[in-house]
């Protein structure tokens, strides 16, 4: 079962905290399949990812690319793994039908939207019935992350 790990944005965009969080991932020489709910998200997390630090670069593609195995991190809006991940990462509520396959699910989301909260919240409640191990992370005031469940 994977590790799954809430990430509730209240202080950042998510064009700005999502690529921290798959430069970790990238660190950790893991690959990531992230879902996004549809292709202005997707389009605005390529760009963020390419334009993120001009010092650095996120090795990724999305979908509609020619060579999608190939990518360490690949954004869609698709359920299929094809870029072999390990993590999942679950943008703004968007639904997965099956996270068995991954060894951890990050769902990111904004805080800022109502609607995105209460499908959090329904969620955090289906996912936790089923016994997985979750933790919940909110932005702190100072920036970066704490752990409240």
């Amino acid at each position: 079962m994977p590790e799954i790990r809430f990430y509730h944005l209240q202080r950042q965009r998510l064009e700005e905290a999502l690529p921290k969080l798959v430069e970790k991932v990238c660190e950790a020489g893991l690959r990531a399949h992230v879902k996004v709910p549809d292709a202005p998200t997707m389009d605005l997390l390529d760009k963020a990812l390419w334009s993120f630090d001009p010092a650095s670069f996120i090795p990724h593609d999305k979908e509609g690319c020619s060579q999608p195995d190939s990518q360490l991190i690949f954004l869609t809006c698709d359920n299929e793994n094809l870029n072999d991940a390990s993590v999942l990462i679950l943008v703004n509520a968007v639904d997965s039908p099956d996270i068995s396959e991954f060894d951890r699910c990050f769902y990111m989301f904004d805080g800022r939207d109502e609607r995105i909260v209460a499908k959090a919240r329904a969620d955090w409640t289906k996912l936790k019935d089923q016994g997985l191990g979750m933790s919940y992370w909110q932005q702190k005031e100072t920036g970066g992350w704490e752990e409240k469940a």
